[in-house]
Parts: C-alpha cells; structure tokens; sequence
C-alpha cells in the first residue's frame, strides 16, 4: 500500500520547517514543498533555505509568487517604509504588547490564501492533506496559526477538492522550545533554516521570530548562537 501523500508548506521557518521533517515518522510523504513568495522581506533568504532544506529532504519544491499582495497590504513585513518591532518594541511575554507587534505585522487572509493554494495543488497531485507551520505561542496572538483555524479550512476544504483535502499541524499544540525540542529528535539541520522577518546574511536576533526561536533553542540548551547577527 503506497503511503498517503501531503503538500508542506515550508517557509524555512522554525515551524515549518519541524513539520516537514515530522511528516516520514507519521507514514505520510511529501508530494511538494511549497514557498510563497509574496513581496516579504525576507523573501530572498526563505526562498534559498526552502530549496536547500526540500534538497536535503529529497523532495519537489515549488515556489509561488504573489505579487499582488502588495495591492492590499500595509503590513510591516511588506511595505519598506513601515517599522518592523524589534529589540526592546517586542515584549514575547506581554500579551498586551504582543497584540501590538502581531497588528504591525499582520498580512490579511496570507495563511488562508497559502493553504488554498496549497490545496489545489493537493487535489492536483493527489495529495489528501496540507501542512503548515503553525505553533501555540503565536495562536494567542494569530488567529490563523490555531487548530480552530486548521478545523473550519479543512471544512471548506471539503466542498472545493473533490478529494476532500485536510488541513493540518503537528505543532499547534506545542511552543517553540517544544518545537525545537522535537525538531532536534529529527535532527533538523538548524544551519539550514530562516526563522528571521529580516533577509540578512544572519539572523537578526532583534525580531519576534527570532526572539522567540532565540528563547526556545536556549531553553531546549541548544546553541545556535552562530547563527545569529554578532
């Protein structure tokens, strides 16, 4: 019996990035990995730490590009003359504050325009689900990296594939130190990855993500403080 086929989608975020390596020990393969290429600013360094981790993975990778996400987007992570939060702005541990940060950088319907598209793509090549990166930290504050999300999508889902396709997550329930905690069981090469809001030869280290990601592999004691900006 072949095993069931998926679509991920791998940012070359910490999350996603987890879930794609989840995808063998839970009997499924990947029949794509898709990045999305919507005019964010770190674009360039997502686009090249996907191709390499689908190339160490052994799987096809396609990137998406919507240009036309900029007619609607006055997203931080878009437009150049807005201020991304970093440093001292971002205060992981204030939800308060947190809620601030996440409306500066909020990009309208992205995770709902992704997974549509992922899903035809499922249909297409016979896929029966689509993965995402999402984690619990970042659900208090983004509604659509939640499992209620994921549910009511794969509700929607049902009616626009005719395969019925699902979407889903290994890590909805999980914070990122559990994340890397797991990634590290499935020996992710974190060299390979791009956690960061920025398109640096390194990391920032300043950003949300990367805060957080800096938080979680200190807390799993994994040091991957090459890997951010000195």
């Amino acid at each position: 019996m072949s095993r069931k086929k998926v679509v991920v989608l791998l940012s070359a975020g910490l999350d996603s990035t987890v879930n794609a390596f989840d995808v063998k020990k839970h009997g499924r393969e990947i029949a794509l990995a898709l990045t999305f290429n919507y005019g964010q600013r770190a674009a360039k360094k997502e686009i090249e730490c996907a191709a390499k981790l689908a190339a160490y993975l052994e799987v096809p990778h396609k990137v998406v590009d919507l240009p036309w996400f900029k007619d609607f987007n006055k997203s931080s992570l878009l437009v150049e003359s807005e201020k991304v939060p970093t440093g001292s702005e971002v205060q992981i541990d204030n939800k308060e504050q947190s809620e601030q940060t996440a409306k500066s950088v909020w990009v309208p319907n992205r995770n709902g325009i992704f997974l549509n598209i992922a899903a035809a793509y499922a249909e297409a090549l016979g896929a029966d689900a689509v993965i995402p990166g999402f984690n619990a930290e970042e659900a208090a504050t983004f509604p659509d990296n939640t499992k209620e999300f994921l549910d009511q999508t794969t509700k929607a889902l049902y009616y626009s594939t005719s395969n019925h396709v699902t979407a889903g997550c290994y890590t909805t329930h999980l914070k990122k130190p559990d994340i890397v905690r797991l990634g590290h069981g499935l020996q992710v090469p974190w060299e390979l990855i791009w956690p960061c809001y920025f398109a640096g030869d390194k990391w920032c280290g300043e950003c949300e993500s990367c805060l957080r990601s800096k938080r979680a592999f200190a807390s799993a004691n994994i040091d991957v403080s090459n890997l951010y900006k000195e």
